[in-house]
């Protein structure tokens, strides 16, 4: 390990031993008895390539020691509500103090969540108009759309000596739009969508996702009593026909079970459309676009509020009004009002709006559904709660903040973080973006590898130490790139024509065929309402992004690329038995486990424990499977491979054609390190990205668009990413970056930058052209941080 003993705690003289968190003997996952002490109230970046061990460090040891701390810390009762955490496999933790973790994980998907909701701006909001509103209509929930009006009785204890609790009728005034139930949109069905009538219920009528002919959902339709299994739909009765599409919720009984049989049309409404549509799996979203068409409310115009919560106002102004307002424009609204009887109230809100522009994320509205936030957004949302907190010696736990930030946004960025430290804070970074490590008091650096060749430490110190230690990460740290001299030439054009989703202003674009182009602009600037409104949907168009896969704690990089598929035929076809054997879903399963490889004990309030299976020892497989071979290896071995394993296994020791091409896509990609049965759910955003990619990488031709590749990736795989980008493009393919990263810039042959501004100040094209004419023009943010970059 390289290390700088002059700067190993960034004060001067040897750090007491409550200045630092200590930790010794770390193993989770691929950690190797990772051993190293972190200075208090200083900012630390962790850096290394992809997989190093940095997130089972940072997030898995430490961030999850303390939260399990703290957690102990409440009674039993509370415990039992709480989210049970296991003990972090590490020798020693000390020093450790309240760890806040503000991580990239999507916000809750609720149609009723939005960014208002989840600031308490919204709260606060409502609080200001029940005051000082006019027409006065009542209290905070008189403005909640999630707040229906009811009325009705219930008892109410009087506080009398021996009294009888009461009956009392009561009222609840909420804001909620009665006739959009508060979520803003209706719909209506297309119900050739549903269903086809040529067929029956035992032939596969209905199309709606999850509903197959010999499933539970269909079950309950065709064995309700109210349906015939084996007609066509188009020959139903019409109270079949409305039994079938409308019937209330009724109990029924199929064989020993009783359950309710429903509807189809208000069975699809609360299981699709009540969820936002842009946090839908692709798949169901696809359903969702063709089964119906969603349109703003006509009681509400979309704001999801009554007409009641509508009508009262300030200076001029509704709550619903506010809600829609860019947040920038927000802050100026609430800071012009001068009442003092709440002026408490307006200090806080205003103190969160300028929060908001302070972040970066100004051209947001308190209306916007937190579902449709990006992975940084949601990351910046979380990170305003705090900004404004007067505790100290708290530990700020940050996964690659700058993620989704142009480079002219990731000063503000860096500021905040220091912001942080400066009030006595410990802030700890996962980052790869060279801005963000240079402003660190301290660097540790994993490596040098990934996967298992990772998990150590390889330099401790500060950031000039770092450039001069050799490590992968000290060796790049200070790359550049230069803008290409001759670029491709374009064999069409893919036309945009009036886009005007959210922020955008009735832009006209051409995007160029058969070359590489690159989006841009700062954040807010519409680049995702452009391509994802305007180029995504269409045909011919593959969009891969960094949303989670579906699959289970079963499912793995196998499993989701097809890799499983020709491995199962081979061994069975090298030991002459069912391919179903080689599948620890399937036949081979181990009988104890089930094929999950651990036994999961359930101990209540305290953390369960998952212990590797005593009968197949957490191979997953039953005894008999594992005496079958193939290249000398059993099925279990095989999963146990890295990617790269898998390549080099299937080119030369078993030689099976198509499993090799599928370990080639993912070592192309830079998932080389990843095991091939490692579960999906332990992969982050970038890995997820690139996983997709490596899926589509073997589809002919075709439009490909990329949601910020780089995500994820350390300084020295980005070249390998452009590699892999002019590899598609040169095999026929047409690929769209949306990107922030200098280097994919300098790469493009065409680039469309956004802007000039964010939210109603972007939303217009500023530049389109080739890298070298961005960095001749010099006229716009991106121009000026591209030529700083290139040197020019």
């Amino acid at each position: 390990m390289t290390s700088d003993p002059a700067s190993h705690g960034t004060p001067a003289h040897p750090a007491d031993v409550h200045d630092l968190i200590r930790v010794h003997g770390a193993r989770e996952h691929n950690l190797r008895d990772v051993h190293v002490e972190l200075p208090k109230r200083r900012l630390t970046v962790f850096t290394g390539v992809s997989g190093s061990g940095k997130s089972s460090l940072v997030f898995g040891t430490i961030a999850a020691e303390s939260q399990r701390l703290i957690n102990e810390t409440y009674s039993a009762f509370v415990q039992g509500f709480m989210p049970s955490l296991a003990r972090p496999d590490v020798d020693v933790l000390e020093g450790l103090t309240t760890a806040i973790v503000v991580d990239q994980q999507r916000m809750g998907a609720d149609v009723r969540s939005t960014v208002g909701t989840a600031t308490d701006a919204d709260a606060m909001l409502r609080i200001l108009f029940s005051r000082l509103g006019q027409p006065h209509i009542g209290s905070p929930q008189a403005f909640s759309f999630n707040v229906p009006s009811a009325r009705g009785t219930g008892a109410i204890t009087v506080e009398k000596d021996g009294a009888e609790p009461a009956l009392r009728t009561f009222e609840v005034t909420g804001g909620m739009c009665p006739h959009c139930e508060g979520r803003g949109t209706v719909s209506d069905i297309d119900l050739s969508a549903l269903f086809d009538d040529s067929k029956s219920l035992a032939d596969g009528a209905i199309t709606v996702p999850g509903y197959s002919a010999d499933g539970w959902m269909v079950r309950v339709f065709a064995e309700s009593g109210f349906l015939d299994p084996v007609k066509p739909i188009r020959d139903y009765t019409a109270q079949e026909r409305e039994d079938f599409l409308h019937r209330a919720p009724t109990k029924v009984k199929l064989g020993n079970m009783n359950l309710t049989f429903e509807g189809l049309v208000p069975k699809v409404r609360k299981s699709f459309f009540t969820k936002d549509r842009d946090a839908l799996q692709p798949h169901v979203r696809a359903f969702v676009d063709r089964a119906a068409t969603f349109t703003a409310c006509p009681g509400c115009g979309g704001s999801r509020r009554s007409a009641a919560a509508r009508s009262s106002r300030i200076a001029g102004i509704g709550i619903a009004d506010a809600c829609a307002m860019q947040l920038s424009d927000l802050a100026a609204w609430v800071r012009s009002l001068d009442e003092p009887s709440v002026a408490p109230l307006l200090t806080t809100l205003q103190a969160l709006l300028d929060s908001f522009e302070e972040i970066g994320l100004g051209y947001l509205s308190l209306d916007r559904a937190s579902g449709t936030l990006s992975g940084g957004e949601a990351q910046r949302v979380k990170m305003i709660r705090h900004l404004g907190s007067s505790l100290t010696d708290v530990t700020y736990v940050f996964d690659e903040p700058t993620t989704g930030l142009h480079p002219h946004d990731i000063r503000r960025m860096n500021e905040l973080l220091l912001r942080l430290r400066d009030k006595g804070n410990t802030v700890l970074v996962v980052e790869h973006k060279p801005e963000t490590i240079a402003i660190a008091d301290h660097v540790v650096d994993l490596g040098p590898g990934a996967g298992g060749a990772g998990g150590t430490v390889c330099f401790e110190g500060t950031v000039e130490a770092l450039r001069r230690s050799g490590t992968a990460t000290g060796r790049h740290l200070d790359d550049r790139a230069t803008v290409k001299a001759a670029t491709r030439t374009p064999t069409g054009a893919l036309a945009v024509r009036g886009a005007d989703a959210h922020n955008l202003h009735d832009v006209d674009v051409d995007l160029p065929l058969g070359v590489l182009v690159v989006v841009t602009g700062v954040a807010g600037s519409g680049k995702s309402s452009l391509i994802g409104g305007s180029v995504s949907t269409r045909d011919d168009v593959v969009t891969v992004d960094q949303s989670p896969i579906r699959g289970s704690r079963r499912s793995n990089p196998a499993t989701y690329t097809g890799l499983l598929d020709p491995i199962r035929t081979a061994f069975a076809k090298a030991n002459g038995v069912k391919p179903a054997l080689f599948s620890a879903n399937s036949a081979g399963a181990c009988p104890s486990c089930n094929g999950a490889g651990v036994v999961y004990t359930d101990l209540g309030m305290i953390a369960g424990v998952a212990l590797p299976c005593e009968v197949c020892g957490g191979r997953r497989f039953d005894a008999s499977v594992l005496e079958y071979r193939l290249g000398g290896r059993d099925i279990s071995e095989v999963l146990a491979m890295s990617a790269s394993e898998a390549e080099a296994f299937f080119r030369t020791d078993a030689k099976v054609p198509a499993a090799h091409a599928i370990a080639a896509r993912l070592v192309d990609v830079g998932l080389g390190y990843l095991t091939v049965g490692q579960p999906l759910t332990t992969l982050s955003g970038g890995e997820r990205q690139r996983l997709k990619l490596a899926v589509h990488l073997g589809d002919p031709g075709g439009v490909l668009v990329l949601d910020e590749p780089t995500t994820g990736l350390h300084l020295a795989d980005v070249r390998q990413l452009l590699a892999l980008l002019d590899r598609l493009v040169d095999s026929g393919r047409s690929v769209i970056v949306v990107e922030h990263h200098q280097a994919v810039m300098a790469h493009a042959d065409w680039i469309i930058d956004l802007g000039p501004g964010a939210g109603h100040d972007g939303g217009r094209v500023v530049f389109e052209g080739t890298p070298a004419d961005l960095v001749a023009a010099r006229s716009t943010l991106t121009a000026e941080h591209l030529a700083a970059y290139v040197g020019a």
